[in-house]
This record gives C-alpha cells, sequence and structure tokens, in this order.
C-alpha cells in the first residue's frame, strides 16, 4: 500500500505528526506502533504510571549494559510500547529546560533551533490557564496543570526551608525565572493524563486519509539507491511493505530510531559489516552522542504524616480513589514528583547546573529486577537530584540483524569529571537544603544514605550504587551541519540521503535541562511545520 507520509512510531512525538499532516486532507499518512492501543484507565489516570512502570505489555523495559562507573550495574530504562509512547507511561512533570539549552542547539550549526525560534512551538503547543502570553500559550492541544495549590502540605515545608536557606523562588518553571525552588507542572487536563495520544491521535482517528497499524516492529527502511521509498514491518507474523510517495519519518525515540537506521544499512559502515548488513549510507554519528539524566535519592523518616501514610492502607487507597472519581482531585491526579527545582552547586557555575526533586512519597525499586513503587512503612519524604547537563556520552548499537533483539544500550554514565563533580555538588546541595530549620524540624532521621556517609567519596559511592536514570535518554542522532558528528540536518533530514526524516528526542544536540518530554513535544511541532513547508 502507498501514503505520502510513513510515521514510524505512535509516541509523544509521532502522534502529533500524524495529527499536523493529515490535518488539511490533502496528504495520505500511514502511523505505525509496535504495540497496542492506549485504551487502559490506568493511561488516563496520572498514577497510573506506576501501573505501567513494569509491566511488558505497554513498557519495552530496555536495561543498559553494565556500567562501570556505576559499579557495574545494568541500569532500568523503560521505554512507552503502546500508542503515546513513553509519554503515555512518564510521570508527566513538564519542564521545557533553560534557554540556553536550545541556543546551544543553534551553536551547533542548527540555525532555527535557538530559543527566541522554538518558543513559539512551545506556546502553539500548549493550552495553560494564564492563556496567550509572552511564555505561555492558551490554545494548544496540550493541557498544563500548575500543580501549585494543589500538592501534599510537607511540600511546603521544602519550599519554605528554600526560603530559608536564601535560594531564590521560581513560580514558574515555564516562565521568565528559571533557577530557585517551586512547584512543577504537569500535562493533565481536568485530573487526566493529556499525552499528545489523547491530544492529538484520538481526535484525528477518524479522517479518511490517517491509518494507524499497531502491533508493527519496523524491520527496516527501504531505499532505492540514496532515497527512502518505503517502510518493512513484521505484523503478526507477517512481513508487511508499504511505500512512501513523499516521506519516511522515523519517531521511535532515542533507542529504537537509531536501531532502525543500523538496521536499514544507515549508520558506521564498520558496524554494518559486522552484522552483514548492506550499506546504504556511511553515518557514523547513528547512535553515538547518547546523553541521559542520572539521579540518585535521599531518604528521610517524618514526624507529621506523608503521602506514604495514605497509600500503605486499603482503607487510605479507598478513599484518595473516592475523592478522585468524584472531584478528578487529590493524589491520584498529579504526579508524585511535586515540588524541587533548578540551583547552582556552587558560585562559580553560570546557570543552574542541579534540578531537585522534593516527593511527598518514599519508596524504593528493589534490586532483583522486580520493580515496585510501594510506600516505605513509615511516614517518610525522599528528595533527590540530578545534574541537569551532563557531559558523558555513550551510544546505541544493535546486537544482532534481527529486529526483535534489543539494541544494546550504553550511556556511558559518569565517564567525564565534570560529571563527577556535579554528583558531590549534587549531594552537598541536598544536606544543605536539609539543614534548613523548617526541615529538620519535621525529620526524625535520614534513613538513606545516612549520617555514616559523609566524605565527598562516600557520597560518590553512593551515588555510584544507587543512582539510576530519569528516563531521558536523547541524543542518538543528532541534529548538526557535520555528517561525521551528527545524523539530520537542520530540517531534520538524514544527511545525505532523499525522503527521510527524524522527529524525535534522538535528535537533540545536547540534554535538556530538565525533563525532556515537553521539548520532544516542541519538536515535534516545529518538525511538522517544516516537513509542511517542505510539501
Amino acid at each position: 500500500m502507498t501514503y505520502d507520509y510513513i510515521i514510524a512510531g505512535a509516541g509523544a512525538a509521532g502522534c502529533i505528526l500524524a495529527n499536523r499532516l493529515s490535518a488539511s486532507g490533502k496528504h495520505t499518512v500511514l502511523l505505525l506502533e509496535a504495540g497496542g492501543k492506549d485504551s487502559s484507565l490506568w493511561f488516563k489516570i496520572p498514577v497510573g504510571f506506576a501501573k505501567m512502570y513494569y509491566n511488558p505489555t505497554f513498557n519495552w523495559m530496555y536495561y543498559s549494559q553494565p556500567q562501570k562507573q556505576l559499579n557495574n550495574r545494568e541500569i532500568y530504562a523503560p521505554r512507552g510500547k503502546v500508542q503515546g509512547g513513553s509519554g503515555s507511561i512518564n510521570a508527566m512533570v513538564y519542564v521545557r529546560g533553560q534557554a540556553h539549552d536550545f541556543d546551544d542547539w543553534a551553536a551547533n550549526g542548527n540555525d532555527g533551533w535557538g530559543f527566541k525560534d522554538v518558543l513559539p512551538y512551545f506556546r502553539k503547543l500548549e493550552n495553560h490557564p494564564l492563556g496567550d502570553s509572552e511564555y505561555h500559550g492558551g490554545s494548544g492541544p496540550i493541557s498544563i496543570t500548575p500543580m501549585k495549590g494543589h500538592t501534599h502540605p510537607i511540600c511546603d515545608v521544602f519550599l519554605k526551608g528554600c526560603d530559608e536557606l536564601g535560594y531564590p523562588h521560581s513560580d514558574d518553571f515555564n516562565g521568565p525565572k528559571f533557577e530557585g525552588s517551586g512547584i512543577y507542572d504537569v500535562n493533565t487536563r481536568n485530573g487526566q493524563r493529556c499525552s499528545s495520544s489523547f491530544a492529538h491521535l484520538h481526535p484525528a482517528l477518524s479522517r479518511p486519509n490517517l491509518t494507524v497499524e499497531h502491533y508493527a516492529l519496523v524491520d527496516r527502511v527501504l531505499f532505492d539507491n540514496c532515497r527512502a521509498t518505503g517502510i518493512s514491518i513484521t505484523q503478526h507474523g507477517v512481513v508487511r511493505t508499504f511505500t512512501a510517495n513523499k516521506e519516511v519519518i522515523l519517531c521511535a525515540g532515542a533507542v529504537d530510531t537509531p536501531k532502525i537506521l543500523q538496521l536499514s544499512g544507515v549508520a558506521d559502515q564498520a558496524l554494518l559489516a559486522k552484522h552483514n548488513i548492506p550499506l546504504v549510507k556511511h553515518l557514523p554519528a547513528v547512535g553515538q552522542n547518547l546523553q541521559d539524566h542520572l539521579c540518585a535519592s535521599y531518604y528521610y523518616k517524618a514526624n507529621i504524616p506523608t503521602l506514604n501514610d495514605q497509600l500503605s492502607s486499603l482503607f487510605g487507597q479507598f478513599k484518595l480513589g473516592l475523592k478522585y472519581l468524584f472531584t478528578r482531585k487529590g493524589a491520584l491526579a498529579m504526579s508524585v514528583n511535586q515540588a524541587g527545582g533548578f540551583f547552582r552547586g556552587n558560585e562559580l557555575q553560570a546557570n543552574p547546573n542541579l534540578q531537585l526533586y522534593f516527593n511527598p512519597l518514599s519508596y524504593q525499586i528493589p534490586k532483583n529486577n522486580k520493580a515496585s513503587l510501594k510506600p516505605e512503612p513509615y511516614s517518610g519524604f525522599l528528595l533527590c537530584f540530578n545534574p541537569c547537563r551532563p557531559t558523558s556520552r555513550g551510544h546505541i548499537e544493535i546486537a544482532s540483524k534481527n529486529p526483535r533483539d534489543a539494541a544494546l544500550i550504553d550511556p556511558n554514565y559518569l565517564s567525564t569529571q565534570k560529571d563527577i563533580d556535579e554528583v558531590i555538588q549534587g549531594s552537598r546541595l541536598m544536606r544543605r537544603i536539609m539543614q534548613a530549620p523548617a526541615l529538620k524540624g519535621i525529620t526524625v532521621e535520614e534513613v538513606l544514605p545516612g549520617p555514616a556517609i559523609e566524605s565527598d567519596e562516600q557520597m560518590l559511592q553512593y551515588f555510584r550504587e544507587n543512582s539510576g536514570s530519569i528516563y531521558h535518554l536523547c541524543g542518538s542522532c543528532a541534529m548538526g551541519a557535520d555528517e561525521r558528528k551528527s545524523v539530520v540536518d537542520k530540517r531534520l533530514k538524514v544527511h545525505g540521503l532523499d525522503g527521510l526524516r527524524i522527529v524525535d528526542a534522538s535528535i537533540f544536540p545536547n540534554v535538556t535541562s530538565g525533563n525532556t518530554h515537553a521539548a520532544v513535544l516542541m519538536v515535534a511541532e516545529k518538525g511538522a511545520d517544516l516537513i509542511l513547508q517542505d510539501a
């Protein structure tokens, strides 16, 4: 079958593209998704992400290669295997990043991607309660909900503690003032997750020029010399091929987009020769430049009630469930990552370089690969941090020429001295904040790592043993002008090939400061405009 556009991946970006490219009715669009539909009620309830955290039906449940700097641990890397992609299973915190993140994109040979260039697309995609303003949009498909005024009361203690220590305060991390403590925004509407699948794709499904195929695992992109002509998939054990009149667009994310390119013969020729894959285009940067945010949590026992007290009993869960059912409000209507902010690790930092999360719920993920979000058996909360702009770079590489084999993920965490220094900065910042009178007043003890962990070396070792991904993998098909070091140009076209574009987190030249989901949505909105302009 033949379509104008074939989109591989119905994730956060793919759903937006499917809507935008089919809206005029002039173009036929095929959207391919390796997973199923997002029809379960758990995709709508914000706290439902806990149900998907370790669910193989809707989650690829990838793991990294053993990480040398993290005691050779394999780090969990969940990825959405469902319509909406990782945007259907994430914790919904909505942070764009700092202006200089995108200015760095532009400085990397990508004119048109500086902050002043991408801000209109952030505004276009969002429906913010503040309405249209310099920093926000009031009529976009993605609804944004500030959690301010609705969070657990213990979050106010965190904010007071930061005030006591003289840290700045931010009323809006997506507004003019990024630095400081504050309450996060989430992408929800009326107490329900507002993913790009719900906001963009579902309203477009009735269009006759849009076709969606589920359980469609991409085998490879098809080429005629240096032009992408279509795509081959396996669906329910049957191989099917589709032809693209205009473009094939890869939206499979930072792990699977480079994997598809490598399986298709677009990668470093040595890697392709290793797996006996015919060369289409030697692009050595495919799969390189992988980045992620790495975080560690500190656990505290409180002398006042926290979410642990409500979620640890069936009666407490029942009360929260009733409140949500009748009001669409309460703990089940928002993320558990409620407060936090962006801070400088020391006075030498030109910009905030550390992100903090204050969580009114404390839970641990067992180290036996049986992930759980069960609350700790006491009134507890946690504080965690990650460096905003780590400089460690890793790679994605196919394990074999079989598309059903997961790619090898190697983020190469903590491979630079800057990243190690920022781990110590972050650890010291957490301890400093916890000495604020307001926080000392509610804290019984630091459970982990505990007061015995005090020196820089001990804090670094705790981080090596206990840190994990925040699931912000990006950059593995980076945008840039030099095809030796990048994969797509500033119009998101794959270097040296016609009819092939990439629109997802893999094109990030550098990781953004904060949660990456908002930036992916922006890339999709801008990418759709670029595609339609070229049409």
